[in-house]
């Protein structure tokens, strides 16, 4: 199947004036989700009521929509299941690889999600003073890997840089020493091929909200091995994980394989958008994808370089190591990034110093990017982000 991604495109609700480079914070709107939403609004909840549950299939859709992200992230199918937020999804990963050593180290990089961090410091406190997160610089995880550490904990690709592990180098390097690793894939599920299988993932984690365009506040999901999933032991004992929910029994036995990863009831309302988003994908070659990707950030950063040299580029110009995003420093970097969006080219800003612009080819394409790098070289050649109103912080950058 080779992609046409000027169809792709047209799967999308994109406002008129805009150039939307933000997709790996909050991905556009699938036209189908507005009918789907709609439908199950309208037809399943208001007319069968509770009845939803078992006519319309609400029960089952957290482990059907997970085979759905299950062949986006190359897991094997009946071991990813949605729910609940993805800083929980961390939580319950992490708990149950900590459970199964007997080891006390948590092993992170300090690029790393903040959140992702906060749930191991969490997750310690709670535990006792002997369980312990270290942090290296990305660089030295490898180094950092050693007999002493129970659970290594990264997210594939840099929130702020873009840059990207190896995984399956860093999972190989885990099990050699006997620790468990877990992956979180908010920035490169639906960003690009993903192997959690083949890269020898535990665990892993991630959002949908993103590249995966469920709308705010979409459901997460967590993968877990086959080699795991019967004897993992879920921290987040919820009645929705137990092996006979309805039987409401006062002890819990957890449920067979990925089910006993379900927690609480459901969002049905985000899981129809999402599985109404998953259609596009029905049409999308992830190696297409990939090298569609890689030609635009190519291209992106050659024209920013080019037109806007007090602009710094922090992502990775090696393509095994690039994401599907591009990062320049500056240190007047959110005042630029409001002005870009003052003129219609959302990207967004990430402490201290990072304007970050995400490129995914099913609804970006070179216009779009030339016309990006041409706004901006406007805007620094004019200075005309110097303005007080481009510098007032809003609550989300």
């Amino acid at each position: 199947m080779t992609t046409d991604f000027a169809a792709t495109k047209r799967m999308f609700h994109l406002p008129d004036g805009v150039i939307y480079l933000d997709g790996n914070s909050l991905g556009p709107l699938p036209l189908a989700a507005t009918a789907r939403v709609t439908e199950t609004v309208v037809a399943e909840w208001g007319e069968l009521l509770i009845r939803g549950w078992n006519k319309a299939g609400w029960m089952d859709m957290p482990s059907r929509v997970g085979d759905r992200i299950a062949k986006l992230i190359g897991a094997e199918a009946g071991h990813v299941v949605m729910g609940d937020t993805l800083s929980i999804k961390v939580y319950q990963a992490l708990a149950s690889a900590l459970e199964m050593s007997d080891r006390r180290v948590i092993l992170s990089d300090t690029g790393n999600f903040p959140s992702d961090l906060y749930m191991a410091q969490g997750l310690c406190r709670t535990l006792g003073s002997d369980y312990v997160l270290k942090t290296v610089a990305p660089e030295g995880v490898v180094e950092a890997i050693d007999d002493s550490v129970a659970v290594v904990m990264l997210t594939e690709v840099d929130y702020r840089t873009g840059r990207r592990h190896d995984m399956a180098a860093l999972s190989a390097r885990a099990h050699a020493v006997g620790a468990l690793i877990i992956w979180d894939l908010a920035h490169s599920a639906g960003a690009f091929p993903v192997g959690v299988a083949a890269g020898g993932a535990d665990f892993a984690v991630g959002c949908t909200y993103k590249y995966l365009n469920s709308g705010p506040g979409g459901p997460a999901f967590i993968y877990v091995a086959p080699r795991h999933s019967q004897k993992v032991q879920p921290a987040l004992s919820g009645w929705l994980g137990h092996e006979s929910p309805f039987a409401f029994d006062r002890d819990y036995r957890p449920g067979a394989g990925i089910e006993r990863m379900r927690v609480g009831t459901p969002p049905i309302l985000q899981l129809a958008a999402l599985e109404a988003a998953l259609d596009v994908w029905d049409e999308v070659d992830l190696d297409d994808l990939r090298s569609a990707s890689l030609a635009l950030t190519d291209r992106f950063i050659a024209g920013v370089e080019a037109a806007c040299p007090t602009l710094e580029l922090v992502t990775p110009r090696d393509h095994a190591r690039r994401g599907s995003q591009v990062s320049f420093r500056h240190a007047d970097g959110y005042a630029i990034m409001q002005a870009l969006i003052a003129e219609g080219v959302i990207g967004d800003f990430r402490a201290p110093d990072i304007l970050r612009f995400g490129f995914t080819p099913l609804y970006v394409g070179n216009a779009e990017v030339d016309g990006a790098v041409a706004i901006l070289s406007r805007i620094m050649a004019s200075g005309s982000w110097n303005r007080p109103e481009f510098k007032a912080r809003s609550k989300v950058t």
